[in-house]
């Protein structure tokens, strides 16, 4: 199963104020054994929300939010992409990551197509294998 694990945004995250190199270095280590183990697709830190935007839809329009956002503890600071065998195995992972502190960290399965049933008819199964074969070739490329 593939999950998003969120690092979620605390005060210091939010004012801009990096890791420090300590922090830095032990999540280097901890991210080459993620991807050593074939756990790890993807991982990125996030600038704080005073350099993002939130778009609303409603009625057919849409309306755009400047950062930053007001609640802290609803916002995302960083995430990872796994692929793990089960949730227990993500959390195991998690556990043995570098953070401390009070941060909170979610865990999250990703949908797979058999989860949509009788609404992902074989059209839209079709699209979705096409366009993910699409996004890995433009990865080779880069």
């Amino acid at each position: 199963m593939r999950c998003l694990v969120i690092v979620k945004a605390n005060p210091e995250s939010e004012a801009g104020i990096m890791p420090s190199t300590e922090l830095l270095t032990a999540m280097g280590k901890y991210n080459e054994e993620l991807v050593k183990a074939g756990i790890m697709l993807a991982g990125e830190g996030l600038h704080p929300s005073s350099k993002g935007k939130r778009v609303k839809f409603n009625g057919g329009k849409s309306v755009v939010t400047d950062g930053p956002f007001a609640e802290t503890k609803e916002l995302v600071a960083g995430f990872w992409l796994w692929q793990v065998r089960s949730m227990d195995e993500a959390i195991e992972w998690l556990k043995r990551s570098p953070f401390d502190g009070g941060t909170e960290i979610e865990v999250r399965p990703i949908f797979d197509p058999d989860d949509f049933g009788a609404n992902l008819t074989p059209e839209l199964r079709e699209q979705e294998e096409r366009l993910r074969k699409q996004v890995g070739e433009k990865k080779e490329q880069k």
